[in-house]
């Protein structure tokens, strides 16, 4: 069985995080991930509207 980097690390972080610590650095990751969805959405809102001025 072959062990992945991700694996690798979520062992590691298990062993060396308290359970909190993970759960708010999980919280933060899904953040990071909500807000480059939201700017990729944005981009693709101002592409297609023409320049209004």
């Amino acid at each position: 069985m072959r062990t992945t980097i991700g694996t690798a690390i979520r062992l590691a972080e298990s062993l060396l995080l308290a359970p909190g610590r993970r759960q708010a650095r999980r919280n933060a990751w899904s953040a990071v991930c909500e807000n480059r969805r939201h700017a990729a959405d944005r981009a693709a809102a101002q592409a297609g509207l023409p320049a209004a001025r």
